[in-house]
């Protein structure tokens, strides 16, 4: 996917460089659909800024008119900058047409494939189990309960903790021991990365009322947001691995 996506870029490098700014989301539907339908500077050049608008809202995007119109005057100005203003070689035309489609390919791949691995997880006790914690959704679960296995293989906390990396290496030296130790990453990268956006998710919008006031105190201790964040993924470690042995839900402060 990363390769195919370089080469879309290039493809729109070669064609309409000015392109590049106009979507947050280069690789998005909207965008691969508008650039399939103009793809070139002259081509944004001969509608004007409401047919563009209306062609784009055609494409399902749910946003306002006015974001539209917008989105469309923007399309115009890049056009206007556009350093290529000549007809374009038709081969280059080709190749992005050929590589929009390839993406649009792939990412019908993924959202099939992302539909069977969800169907395969709720089949999984532990799934339920860990998506019961709030902030934690159907992606998360499945990615943490497929990455840590069987939780038996785990005796206890500390080896879960291990596992995703996040206990903290200890450095010695003689006489000196550091004060102050940084996570080992060691073990599932994936993992670890699902705890950390499981904690920014519990953190947002007052979902996690437990895991919030354990972050507060550790705020209120002084330590770093990164620290007590890191912090609050070590305890979402415990409460999964005591969750799972004891097949009990996660229950939150009322």
């Amino acid at each position: 996917m990363l390769k195919l996506s370089f080469q879309f870029q290039a493809a729109v490098d070669h064609i309409f460089p000015e392109y590049h700014g106009v979507f947050s989301d280069l690789c998005g539907d909207l965008s691969l659909n508008t650039l399939l339908h103009y793809p070139t500077a002259p081509d944004i050049q001969k509608v004007s800024q409401q047919a563009l608008a209306d062609k784009m809202r055609q494409f399902g995007a749910k946003r306002s008119y006015a974001w539209f119109l917008d989105k469309a005057a923007h399309l115009k100005a890049a056009a206007d900058r556009n350093p290529f203003q000549h007809p374009v070689c038709h081969g280059h035309i080709v190749s992005l047409q050929m590589y929009i489609q390839m993406l649009f390919q792939y990412q019908e791949h993924l959202s099939k494939l992302k539909k069977e691995i969800d169907a395969l997880a709720t089949t999984f006790e532990d799934y339920g189990l860990i998506q019961s914690i709030h902030g934690i959704g159907d992606k998360l679960a499945a990615t943490i309960t497929s990455e840590m296995g069987d939780i038996d293989q785990f005796p206890f906390p500390k080896n879960l903790t291990a596992y995703a990396g996040l206990d903290p290496s200890v450095f010695e030296s003689g006489k000196y021991k550091a004060s102050i130790n940084r996570i080992t990453k060691r073990g599932s990268s994936r993992l670890r990365q699902a705890l950390y956006s499981a904690v920014q998710c519990g953190l947002a919008k007052n979902r996690n009322k437990k895991l919030i006031a354990f972050y507060d105190r550790k705020r209120n201790e002084g330590k770093p947001h990164k620290v007590a964040v890191i912090a609050c993924a070590n305890k979402l470690v415990h409460w999964i691995h005591a969750m799972l042995k004891r097949k009990e839900v996660f229950v939150d402060q009322s």
